[in-house]
């Protein structure tokens, strides 16, 4: 079995050691990257083992990615920096639910969250919270913190540092380091000094400085602890439901990248309501024929959207 977070393991498993693919029953991938990974690999052909999509089963995006970031963002931001976030303007680049729980959190502490993006459905989503949508050069001399949350590269560029506003916090909670173009910082910058580990302060050639912090990977582990351990039991969870499920039933998965059904994502949200004295209201036999689903679940149907 593979249990991956960010399509590494899976990828260097493919690549450099094939041989071992024939006696791996499946793959368990939880976050947004690494299962665009898994689609990718299909898609071409070379994925050779079924896998499970954990990061889109509910218990996990719109846990994990939108109330874990929530939290855990301005943790990073404040233990590195101690900055008052109430009445700066903060750019979240990306709008998918790591970005959506990153704004709700500048927001809630006075913060002015301008956000971009390049899916015009996330870009209205996020009009119609509130938001200014605009794109990074739109924002980049009115912006005093930049939040990069959406797994591609590039979001950062040297055009962008050198009009940026002095000493504007730059960080990036969406992937890997490559959202910010950390490599043209390190390479063309006049001077680097370490405020503190994991927090930069670079001073580019034309005097600006701006501050860089875990190194342009992830802030809420570099800067932080991650997320609260709760909504991370969420995620691990699902993991362990999903590599269970393609340990004792591998044959009902083909080779591909299947969604874990939505009756176990059910249970990993039952599993964690007692610790928050939570008290679920119960459908009687003619409630549930009315609704035409089962009494104990699953309630929803795969396409509906939470």
């Amino acid at each position: 079995m593979i249990l991956d977070d960010g399509g590494d393991l899976t990828n260097y498993i493919h690549s450099k050691h094939p041989h071992l693919l024939e006696g791996i029953k499946g793959i368990s991938e939880e976050t947004t990257t690494g299962v665009h990974n898994l689609y990718k690999m299909f898609a071409s052909g070379t994925l050779k083992v079924p896998a499970i999509n954990v990061n889109d089963s509910v218990t996990k995006s719109k846990f994990d990615n939108l109330y874990g970031c929530r939290e855990s963002l301005v943790d990073g931001i404040k233990r590195a920096t101690d900055v008052m976030l109430a009445g700066k303007v903060a750019c979240v680049a990306g709008y998918g639910d790591v970005g959506k729980g990153c704004a709700q959190a500048l927001r809630a502490f006075g913060a002015r969250v301008i956000i971009t993006e390049i899916d015009p459905i996330n870009a209205l989503q996020a009009a119609m919270e509130g938001y200014e949508v605009a794109t990074i050069e739109d924002v980049v001399k009115e912006a005093r913190i930049f939040v990069t949350a959406t797994g591609c590269v590039g979001i950062l560029k040297p055009e962008h540092f050198e009009n940026m506003l002095e000493d504007t916090i730059v960080c990036n909670i969406g992937h890997f380091d490559c959202e910010i173009d950390v490599a043209w910082l390190n390479s063309n910058c006049a001077k680097k000094e370490e405020v503190k580990p994991q927090v930069d302060r670079y001073t580019l050639k034309n005097g600006r400085h701006l501050i860089l912090l875990a190194e342009g990977r992830l802030v809420n582990l570099g800067c932080a602890h991650g997320h609260p351990s709760f909504v991370m039991s969420n995620s691990f969870t699902n993991q362990v439901v999903a590599q269970i499920e393609l340990w004792t039933k591998n044959s009902d998965y083909s080779l591909g990248v299947h969604m874990l059904p939505k009756k176990l994502d059910e249970e990993v949200a039952a599993a964690h309501l007692d610790h928050l004295g939570v008290r679920l209201t119960k459908l009687t036999k003619e409630q549930a024929d009315y609704l035409g689903v089962p009494q104990k679940g699953p309630y929803k149907p795969d396409h509906y959207r939470y």
